[in-house]
């Protein structure tokens, strides 16, 4: 699979005005409000035009030819069976499962809440989706469990993180896109470290419970335990029938990434029809809901990549590994100035455009110092999924606080220990490759 940049031959130029110039634009425009991928479009016009390393004309053709591409056709898919997930209330099926699996432990109901966010990402690939869907079913009952508000946004904010981290995965299907990889290899390699995400939040929350008492668990025997599982399985073991269609389509190699997202549109529009709790009526509402959030993505990967593009012709990825390595030459100091140039970039931008900006950028540094290219990829992927709940963007925080009108400030202070525990499964992937390699043949390793 070829890059989204072939034949661009990077020249390591001084970088003036002519960049530095745009960046302030970019700058301006974003703390000034403008919308992400306007900001992004006048920056790419700005440095076209003071830089003259590609001639204008070639803007118009790289809007259209960038999101041309087979590949992102399974953004809307997977936004739409989302959608429809929500609508036919398979969404509340997972949660009654994940309540059922974990009442017996202190904390049942936040611990039921990181489970249904982690089944919800298995299926929509979308954070802000998944924060709004679960948030909606589980805050006020975290509240009447004992939680504090502001707490239960968090777990919620924290939880739905994982939107992009457990496969499938729209930021992989983007990331690839952009470096010349496989979704398919990045869906198989992100699984260890999606799991291993989901599990730090649901051992952080629980170990939290644990240390204010917010819930106890109920004292259930086993058979009790079996009962309910078993009840909750019967009720909505159908809903399950949707991530199992994607999984094993994905990982048997038999459905692309684009087919499995048709695939589970059909699939969770026919299960809606034949329980009765979906109808026609119902489609142009969620046709027009998948619609905005799509129209909010691709625009922005459409501004970025001509932007990229002339980053890369300027020798901006070669120049900054040349500046860089020049600082330290040591390969465990320069993965950790990654990190902390993904967790600030995170923290004040979306995700997509820092995929499309970034990965061009960091991708030479990463190749320098012989980390594996799917680690690379996991990597930031994961390290910006922290930056969901980290001010002053932190997407999912303004997810939660819009549904329950609490502060983003008191959201955000309760997430810190969730932020901790994702940053330390970051650490894990960043120095131990086998965490993202195991499960790939030996041609990754």
């Amino acid at each position: 699979m070829n890059s989204l940049y072939p034949g661009t031959e990077a020249q390591a130029l001084a970088l003036g005005w002519s960049f530095y110039g745009p960046m302030l634009v970019f700058v301006a425009f974003t703390v000034l409000g403008v919308p992400i991928w306007a900001a992004i479009g006048a920056t790419s016009i700005a440095l076209l035009l003071w830089s003259g390393v590609l001639p204008l004309s070639l803007l118009g053709g790289s809007l259209f030819e960038g999101i041309d591409a087979f590949a992102l056709t399974a953004v809307p898919l997977f936004i739409l069976t989302g959608d429809v997930l929500v609508r036919t209330g398979l969404s509340r099926k997972f949660l009654d499962v994940a309540e059922a699996l974990t009442c017996w432990t202190r904390g049942g109901f936040g611990s039921a809440t990181v489970l249904v966010c982690g089944m919800f990402s298995a299926i929509s690939g979308s954070d802000a989706a998944g924060a709004a869907a679960v948030g909606r079913m589980t805050i006020e009952r975290l509240v009447e469990s004992g939680y504090p508000r502001a707490y239960a946004c968090a777990l919620v904010a924290a939880g739905s993180c994982t939107g992009i981290l457990i496969p499938p995965s729209i930021a992989y299907i983007i990331i690839g896109l952009v470096l010349g990889i496989s979704a398919s290899t990045l869906f198989q390699a992100a699984l260890i470290p999606g799991l291993l995400i989901l599990a730090g939040i649901f051992v952080t929350n629980t170990f939290i419970n644990r240390r204010y008492a917010y819930e106890s668990g109920a004292a259930i025997s086993m058979r009790e335990w079996l009962a309910n599982l078993g009840q909750a399985l019967k009720r909505g073991w159908y809903a399950f029938i949707v991530p199992g269609v994607i999984f094993y389509g994905i990982f048997s190699g038999k459905l692309t990434p684009t087919e499995a997202g048709a695939t589970a549109v059909v699939v969770t529009i026919m299960i809606g029809f034949i329980v009765g709790t979906l109808r026609l009526g119902d489609f142009p509402s969620m046709l027009v809901s998948s619609a905005k959030v799509n129209g909010v993505i691709l625009p922005i990967i459409a501004f970025s990549l001509p932007l990229a593009q002339a980053l890369a012709t300027m020798g901006v990825p070669q120049g900054f590994v040349q500046t860089v390595t020049s600082l330290s030459s040591d390969p465990n100091v320069l993965i950790l100035m990654m990190i902390g140039i993904l967790v600030a970039a995170g923290c004040v931008m979306e995700t997509t455009p820092n995929i499309v900006i970034l990965a061009p950028i960091l991708k030479p540094l990463a190749d320098q110092i012989g980390m594996n290219e799917i680690q690379f990829c996991i990597m930031m992927i994961t390290t910006l999924g922290v930056g969901f709940i980290t001010p002053p963007l932190g997407l999912n925080l303004f997810v939660v606080s819009g549904l329950t009108g609490e502060s983003i400030l008191k959201i955000a202070k309760h997430a810190v220990p969730f932020m901790i525990s994702m940053l330390a499964v970051v650490m894990l992937i960043a120095f131990v490759p086998a965490t993202t390699t195991f499960l790939l043949p030996a041609a990754y390793k």
